[in-house]
């Protein structure tokens, strides 16, 4: 029972460990062939960087990870 006790805390552990990783993000556009960099998300969560996405997206460009 304490094995399973201690497997099941390390799980939630990884798992709260891989879900708060922040990465930081650049919005890229194509502007007469030439790509330009707009915008940073740096230390972004998940749901920052789904905004900043979404905003990037409506503008006509793509994010992508610094």
């Amino acid at each position: 029972m304490k094995k399973v006790l201690g497997v099941a805390a390390f799980a939630v552990l990884g798992v709260l460990a891989l879900s708060s990783c922040k990465k930081d993000y650049v919005c890229n556009y194509v502007v007469g062939g030439v790509t330009v960099s707009s915008g940073e998300c740096n230390s972004c969560t998940k749901s920052q960087k789904d905004a900043f996405e979404l905003s990037c997206n409506l503008g006509g460009g793509t994010v992508v990870t610094k």
